[in-house]
């Protein structure tokens, strides 16, 4: 906060809440719960300064979820959805923290495993240990307290240091039912596996790789639309954050290929696997064998990286894998099958709810009183939130009783008066949300996906009514999974098919033009326009046409493949023709699949085609 004011937030939520509607940040369904202190002790000792502060931590868990652990225990009257009065028992599903607030929750010490009985010289191990449940540690701490008063301090927490505890008496979890540890503290993506990444693997390919040849590589790779380029290289990046992470994450494989051992590489890339079949947003037992499959082959060949010195310390080179981060993927697949898939207990979404919920409403104060101020600002953000969305309902003219909504707002006018689709508005019953669009200002800027697909679909259906529509459309679905989108105005309007060819330096486009004409006119419409083959038109042959228009951008637009219902963010794929800046124009390849009887991801790359190429409409 504001004025060297610091505190240590705590955040609640519901996880009856479907995953992908509580993880989206605009949502708000994080809520502060309360702001913890951090003190500071005197004492002249700073490990009973740390025990002081730990014992506080969980004393005021104690306090705030009191009425948590009443109703788990006794149950709670709530109302569900349809009014219908229930009687719950919330149980404590997750609690997300990173690896140093992991260790504090379970009341271990350092270089110990807050969910296994794992000691620090068993993290490298290839199989996951003991859960460390309630009963073992609160075991241990009634044989600590039958020998040592717990506020003798300095006596309790040398005698904890023994069964490798971190000196609390009380953890707040101990009289919560069905509470343990090592279930709620869940595998968290954010902290766990993509700042392992950068914290190690980053570190050990630069190793091996060498940092000049390293950021090399990485220099020389081309942008990519959606993607960041690391134009300098990454050895120095200073504040990265997890997207950068993730970008680094895609690169990192073909990065260090033929620049490290085979094993390093298999290794490294095992990791990859691992890191990607987690965060899968569906998880069968096929994807659990995955991810074990993928965390036994990186523990079969991580010899290889100690044994190309890629492992270092400040000094010298480090030969063991004392790295807690790497313990905690042994309870990742066990995590999953008991608490759900592990994307939805990132920190990505409390982060950001840090800023919404904590910082902006303490920036908005006098920097005097700022628990009363944030609770005021909150409560009155809430109510606007709540007005907004009732106006919006009540303006798209949705009637629930009748279970159906106001009558679909026509899209006479896009096509017909060259309207860009993004001023689209479509009125429909069944998709409340894509119409009911409340003032976003409130909870700061945020990114809806334009769903390509519905339009495509709405538009199908305005052609069987209106036959003035100009052709073709702008926007169509290729497929179930594919939809393309066209901007309005084209890059190039009313071009020479021969300019055109010339300024892309495409020298076959006509015949290639000619030769996909005829393969329509004869039926034959499957696959792509072959612009590798043979032509068997004439370079000077004659079209129906004498000017295209051209795009040098196309929006793509995919499904995600776990979740087919769930439309993923367009991607724009680039055409640039040859200029003084790149004599060889710039290019974005997409892998496209050509062949109606493959499916991807079972047949590989069978009938899959690589393409890059302009999108033209023809002009007669």
């Amino acid at each position: 906060m504001t004025g060297n004011r610091v505190a240590h937030p705590l955040l609640i939520s519901l996880a009856n809440i479907a995953m992908d509607f509580r993880t989206k940040a605009s949502n708000d369904l994080f809520l502060l719960l309360a702001l913890l202190p951090i003190p500071r002790f005197i004492h002249s000792d700073r490990k009973i300064r740390g025990v002081l502060e730990s014992r506080l931590f969980h004393f005021c868990l104690d306090i705030i979820l009191e009425p948590l652990k009443k109703a788990t225990q006794f149950g709670i009257s709530m109302e569900d959805p349809l009014g219908l009065s229930r009687v719950c028992f919330p149980s404590l599903a997750a609690y997300i923290v990173d690896t140093p607030e992991s260790a504090l929750v379970a009341c271990v010490a350092g270089k110990t495993s807050s969910v296994t009985m794992a000691s620090f010289k068993q993290f490298g191990d290839d199989y996951r240990h003991e859960p460390r449940t309630p009963s073992i540690t609160l075991a241990r701490l009634h044989a600590i307290e039958s020998v040592v008063d717990p506020w003798e301090l300095e006596a309790y927490v040398k005698e904890s240091m023994k069964h490798r505890l971190n000196g609390v008496h009380r953890p707040f979890w101990r009289d919560w039912p069905l509470a343990d540890p090592s279930v709620f503290l869940t595998s968290e993506p954010l902290h766990h596996w993509h700042k392992q990444f950068w914290d190690h693997d980053v570190k050990w390919c630069m190793n091996a790789v060498g940092k000049a040849e390293f950021d090399f590589r990485f220099a020389v790779l081309h942008p990519q639309t959606g993607f960041r380029h690391f134009k300098e290289g990454i050895s120095s990046l200073k504040q990265v954050t997890g997207r950068e992470h993730r970008d680094v994450q895609r690169y990192i494989v073909s990065i260090i290929a033929d620049a490290v051992p085979g094993n390093f590489l298999v290794a490294i890339r095992a990791l990859q696997d691992f890191r990607y079949n987690a965060q899968s947003y569906v998880v069968s037992e096929e994807t659990c064998s995955s991810i074990n499959y993928s965390l036994k082959e990186f523990h079969s060949h991580k010899q290889a990286i100690l044994d190309a010195g890629a492992r270092r310390g400040q000094k010298s080179t480090i030969d063991n894998w004392y790295i807690p981060k790497l313990e905690f993927f042994q309870s990742v697949v066990p995590n999953i099958r008991e608490n759900g898939v592990s994307i939805q207990w990132s920190a990505d979404t409390t982060e950001h709810a840090n800023i919404t919920a904590i910082k902006d409403p303490a920036r908005s104060g006098n920097n005097q009183n700022y628990e009363p101020q944030i609770c005021r600002y909150l409560d009155r953000l809430d109510k606007l939130r709540q007005f907004d969305l009732a106006t919006s309902i009540r303006e798209a003219k949705v009637d629930f009783r009748a279970g159906s909504g106001a009558e679909e707002d026509s899209l006479e006018g896009e096509e017909a008066h060259g309207l860009d689709e993004s001023e689209l508005l479509v009125t429909s019953s069944s998709s409340l949300l894509t119409h009911i669009d409340p003032v976003s200002s409130l909870s700061g800027p945020s990114r809806n996906v334009v769903d390509y697909f519905y339009r495509a679909s709405e538009l199908k259906q305005l052609l069987q009514h209106r036959q003035d529509i100009p052709l073709p459309l702008r926007t169509n679905a290729c497929s179930s999974h594919v939809a393309i989108h066209l901007s309005r105005d084209p890059s190039y309007k009313q071009q020479l098919v021969d300019e055109v060819a010339q300024m892309y330096h495409i020298p076959d486009l006509r015949p290639a033009l000619a030769d996909y004409l005829q393969r329509i006119a004869t039926g034959d419409e499957q696959g792509p326009l072959d612009v590798k083959g043979r032509r068997l038109s004439q370079a000077n042959c004659d079209l129906p046409f004498d000017r295209l228009e051209v795009w040098k951008k196309v929006y793509l637009q995919s499904k995600a493949y776990h979740h087919p219902h769930t439309v993923l963010p367009a991607q724009s794929i680039n055409a640039l023709p040859p200029s003084n800046a790149s004599s060889l124009g710039q290019f974005d390849n997409v892998i496209m699949n050509v062949d109606p009887t493959k499916q991807w991801p079972f047949s590989g790359l069978n009938g899959a085609s690589l393409t890059s190429s302009i999108v033209s409409n023809t002009s007669n």
